[in-house]
C-alpha cells in the first residue's frame, strides 16, 4: 500500500545530511525503517510547523518532512513498527484522486458565452477585472494551450518557469495532450482572459498501472509544497494565486479507515489537509470541485455511502464548488453536504455543463463541478486583479461570495446549493460600495 510517512528527524541527522535543509534526500532522512520501501524519486516535502500568515514563509528546519513510499498491504504489526521507528510522527494513506467529470450525458445548456454574460465578464472588463498579473494554478492533467486558443478565439498566457511536473512526468507546459485538464483551463478563462496559467499536470499518473487519467495524493502534496514558494515569491502588495483542483479521491479502497490517524478522507491532521491550510493562511485563494456524487446521478466511481465531499475537497479554508446549468438549476450528479472536514459543503456554486472547449468533442458540454470549479475560478482571479490577497484575505473573500450568491433551495445555506449561485455583479457591487466608505 502506498503511503506519505511524516519524520521529523533529530538535530543530529539533519546536521550530517549533506547539503541545504531544502536539498535533503529522502534516503538521507529516512535511513532503513523496518517494512517501508521508499520512493527515493520523491522529493521530501517540508510541511509547515502551523498554519502562517500572509507575509511569512516556512523556514526550512522548523517543520517535519514528508516522504513516499510502500508498505505490506494489511500487515498491521508491521505498520505499528513503522509508526513506533525513531523519527516517524505518521504514517497517512496516499489515495488515488481522480479528475471529477461527470456520468451525465445529457447535451449542453447553453455555450460558455452564455456563461459570460451569467458572468457579467463585460462589467468585469469595464472595472479593469480582467485577472492580469493574478497566477492561476490548474492542478490537473495538463493544458493544451493551442486548442484553447481555437476554442476560444483568444490568446492564453502560460508561465513556463512557474509551472511544476511532479516527479517522474515528462511534457511542457501548455503543450500536453487535450484533456481534462485543457477543459479547466478554458473554463477559467472565461472570467479571466488576462489570467497568467500556471500548467501543474497532477493527474499524469508515473506509477505502475496507473492510467493517464489518476495520480496520488503525494503528488498533490508536493504541488500545494511549491505553489507556497510561488506566493511567497510574489510582491506582497501584489500577491494572488488561485488555485483551481477538479479532482478528488473517490473511494475508500485505497484510504485508512475512519478514525484511524493515517486517514485522509476525514482527518483534519493528514499532511495534505494541513498543507492544504497552510496554503490559505499564506494567501492562496484554493478552490476544490465539491464532485460528482449527487444522488440524482453519481458518477460510477462514486464508492462512499455516504457524505461524498470528502477530504480538502470539504476543507473550511477552500471553495467547494458546486454545480448548475446556465439555467440555474443544479445539475443532478453535483455533490451533496454535509461535508467529511467542515459540515457546510458545498459553498458555492457556478455554472457547468455547457458547450466550451470541446476538449472531447464538438458537441460535447464542459461538464461535472470539474467544469464549475475553473468557472469560479476565473471569477475569484478576475477581483484578484484589484484586490490582492494582502488587501482582502482569502476567508475574507469567501464570506463575500457566501454573502452576495443568488440563494437556492430555501433561505440560506442548504446542503444541495452552498449559499447559492456566485454572482459577480453583486460582488462587485459590494466592493465597490465598500471602496467608497473608505
Amino acid at each position: 500500500m502506498r503511503v506519505v510517512i511524516e519524520l521529523r528527524p533529530s538535530p543530529e541527522i539533519l546536521s550530517t545530511a549533506s547539503g541545504s535543509a531544502a536539498g535533503i534526500s529522502a534516503t538521507e532522512l529516512t535511513g532503513e525503517l523496518p517494512g517501508f520501501v521508499l520512493d527515493s524519486g520523491f522529493s521530501p516535502v517540508t510541511l509547515p510547523p502551523a498554519a502562517q500568515a500572509v507575509a511569512d514563509t516556512a523556514q526550512p528546519g522548523t517543520g517535519s518532512y514528508l516522504v513516499r513510499g510502500e508498505i505490506p498491504d494489511g500487515d498491521r504489526a508491521a505498520r505499528e513498527a513503522l509508526a513506533g521507528s525513531a523519527g516517524v510522527t505518521g504514517v497517512f494513506a496516499d489515495p488515488v484522486i481522480e479528475p471529477v467529470r461527470t456520468c451525465g450525458d445529457d447535451g449542453a445548456v447553453g455555450d460558455w458565452n452564455t456563461v459570460a454574460e451569467l458572468l457579467g465578464r463585460v462589467e468585469l472588463t469595464a472595472a479593469g477585472l480582467t485577472g492580469e498579473g493574478v497566477a492561476v494554478a490548474v492542478l490537473d492533467s495538463g493544458i493544451n494551450a493551442a486548442k484553447v486558443r481555437a476554442a476560444s478565439g483568444a490568446e492564453i498566457t502560460i508561465d513556463p518557469a512557474r509551472s511544476w511536473n511532479p516527479a517522474g512526468v515528462t511534457g511542457t507546459a501548455g503543450e500536453f495532450a487535450v484533456g481534462h485538464g485543457t477543459m479547466c483551463a478554458f473554463d477559467a478563462l472565461i472570467a479571466a482572459p488576462r489570467a497568467t496559467f500556471l500548467d501543474i499536470p497532477l493527474l499524469q499518473s508515473s506509477r505502475t498501472g496507473g492510467s493517464e487519467m489518476d495520480g496520488l495524493l503525494s503528488d498533490a502534496l508536493a504541488a500545494f509544497a511549491y505553489l507556497r514558494t510561488v506566493l511567497t515569491q510574489q510582491p506582497a502588495e501584489r500577491r494572488a494565486l488561485v488555485v483551481s483542483n477538479s479532482w478528488g479521491a473517490f473511494s475508500p479502497q485505497w484510504d485508512f479507515p475512519v478514525g484511524d490517524p493515517g486517514n485522509y478522507s476525514d482527518n483534519p491532521g493528514h499532511p495534505f489537509n494541513v498543507i492544504v491550510g497552510s496554503l490559505d493562511a499564506a494567501g492562496a485563494d484554493i478552490l476544490f470541485a465539491a464532485g460528482n456524487c449527487g444522488r440524482d446521478c453519481p458518477d460510477g466511481r462514486c464508492a462512499y455511502p455516504e457524505r461524498p465531499i470528502t477530504g480538502a475537497n470539504s476543507h473550511p479554508n477552500v471553495l467547494s464548488v458546486a454545480g448548475v446549468d446556465t439555467g440555474g438549476q443544479r445539475v443532478g450528479y453535483s455533490s451533496q453536504g454535509p461535508g467529511r472536514l467542515a459540515d457546510r459543503k458545498p459553498d458555492i456554486c457556478s455554472y457547468t455543463h455547457f458547450l466550451g472547449s470541446t476538449a472531447f468533442g464538438a458537441e460535447v458540454p464542459d461538464t461535472g463541478t470539474s467544469a464549475s470549479c475553473p468557472v469560479l475560478a476565473g471569477v475569484v482571479a478576475a477581483f484578484r486583479t484589484k484586490w490582492p490577497a494582502t488587501r482582502i484575505p482569502p476567508a475574507r473573500l469567501r464570506e463575500l461570495l457566501h454573502r452576495t450568491a443568488a440563494d437556492r433551495g430555501g433561505a440560506g445555506f442548504d446542503h444541495d446549493h452552498g449559499y447559492g449561485v456566485a454572482e459577480p455583479r453583486a460582488l462587485l457591487a459590494e466592493l465597490q460600495k465598500a471602496a467608497t466608505r473608505a
